[in-house]
């Protein structure tokens, strides 16, 4: 029997991908199952729908339930959290970096930082010089950047997006096992155990 497998789709705007990436590798080594991480882009998803930002910004009573919620999740989790003004951030950057970065061992460490950058500090992920940061504590080297923009890293990300949009993703984060999907941070555990349950 193969070691149990999921997909872990992010984006780093997504403030409940937060909850996942500081919890996911705990959860996943407990269950045993081996995690692809993969970073994508909503932009072009909530533009299918007709949408030119953040349902949390469209829909302002959502909004507001999110950043209480995410308050109190937070706190439960002893995870810092500041409320941004300028939410969503831009994440391109970041995703592309991500891509590169994930490749090494220290790749989740990363993801790990620019989360604490955005949602702990309230610094601006679309900042290089924030990415360099981010990329130092995790012992990455700098020119992760200057391969991150490259043609080939760029279309990579897009595939990927293409992909989450083929495969019926709405929203972040998600969890896929085979064609199952689950939304939500809230989901993490369920997706695991289905993940085992279905292990081939």
């Amino acid at each position: 029997m193969t070691k149990p497998q999921m997909d872990f789709w992010f984006e780093f705007a997504s403030t409940y991908s937060y909850l996942s990436v500081m919890r996911l590798p705990a959860r996943s080594a407990e269950a045993g199952v081996a995690v692809r991480w993969r970073p994508f882009l909503l932009g072009p998803i909530f533009a299918s729908q007709g949408w030119d930002t953040s349902p949390f910004k469209i829909y302002a009573a959502k909004g507001n339930y999110m950043w209480r919620d995410m308050e109190r999740r937070c706190a439960a989790l002893g995870l810092t959290f500041k409320r941004s003004d300028t939410m969503p951030q831009h994440s391109v950057l970041a995703a592309r970096t991500a891509q590169i970065a994930l490749e090494t061992p220290q790749g989740i460490a990363f993801c790990q930082n620019v989360y604490l950058m955005q949602f702990a500090e309230g610094m601006n992920i679309a900042d290089t010089d924030v990415m360099a940061a981010c990329l130092s504590a995790a012992r990455l080297p700098a020119d992760l950047l200057e391969k991150a923009q490259t043609d080939a890293n760029k279309h990579r990300l897009r595939d990927t997006t293409e992909e989450a949009m083929r495969r019926g993703l709405f929203g972040a984060p998600s969890f896929t096992v085979g064609d199952e999907l689950f939304w939500g941070d809230d989901q993490l555990e369920t997706a695991l155990a289905w993940a085992v349950e279905h292990a081939a």
